[in-house]
């Protein structure tokens, strides 16, 4: 369900998430591509995007229904749970993310011009640690995100089922919780994703000194301003919240359908 879920959005708002990027990137839109190409880098999405979100999802409900916080400790099982499982789907998602960023900013230039071709350049350059370069920063993204955004997705479900005479929603009503609380959480934590573009495209040598989280947050302060620091909010917004719909209403739908297919 997880996967399904996952690769339905990574595909579908893939343009989207391309202009995010090149919008955060520090040499600028236009030199960073445009919107020409828009679809570059979706190899990588496309073999990580499935077992990434099924390792979430996987994490995130068996975590929720083995901590022993109910009733009102509810909202901090859903951050623990979502925390836990965004950690265990970023060793996935991390490698896939590094190729993803460079191949849509055309960082390797003409020579990766393919998923596959810069996966072998970030191994030639940097090793298996460089499919990991803004491991940290990612976390301390997602950690925050899904903190925001599952509880206030399973408080929306909730509160839109007793509205409902506390009937189980329909996938289409769980994807406008998923929604809401998508575009809530990415709009707040737009910074710290700036930062993990940053980061992830830093290609200085492995072995050279690289600048702390906040001195980066400093230099792009000082530099380019505090609109920077939310550079791609609104493409960010808008297919986070368009993919919290189909990525959650995918899932509950998928959910459905095999627990139907069970009680046969």
């Amino acid at each position: 369900a997880g996967g399904a879920a996952g690769t339905a959005v990574d595909l579908l708002f893939f343009p989207i998430d391309t202009v995010k990027t090149r919008l955060q990137s520090s040499q600028g839109f236009v030199k960073a591509g445009g919107f020409r190409g828009v679809y570059k880098g979706v190899g990588s999405v496309v073999v990580g995007s499935a077992p990434g979100a099924a390792v979430f999802f996987s994490t995130y409900d068996s975590m929720k229904q083995t901590l022993p916080m109910q009733g009102h400790l509810a909202p901090l099982n859903h951050m623990l749970s979502a925390s836990v499982g965004e950690v265990a789907a970023c060793l996935i998602r991390v490698p896939t993310e590094v190729i993803k960023t460079r191949m849509q900013t055309s960082s390797y230039g003409s020579t990766a011009a393919s998923s596959l071709a810069a996966a072998k350049l970030v191994l030639q350059t940097g090793g298996i640690k460089g499919f990991y370069r803004g491991f940290g920063i990612t976390i301390m993204r997602e950690i925050p995100f899904t903190s925001l955004q599952f509880p206030l997705y399973e408080y929306l479900k909730y509160r839109l089922s007793l509205a409902l005479d506390s009937r189980p929603l329909h996938a289409t009503e769980a994807a406008v919780c998923g929604s809401i609380a998508g575009g809530v959480a990415a709009a707040l934590t737009t910074p710290l994703d700036v930062l993990k573009t940053r980061v992830m495209l830093d290609m200085r040598d492995p072995c050279s000194h690289f600048p702390s989280l906040f001195a980066r947050t400093r230099e792009i302060y000082t530099k380019e301003g505090v609109h920077a620091l939310f550079a791609g909010v609104v493409p960010r917004t808008l297919w986070i919240s368009a993919g919290g719909a189909v990525f959650l209403g995918v899932y509950e739908w998928v959910v459905g359908s095999l627990m139907g297919m069970q009680d046969l």
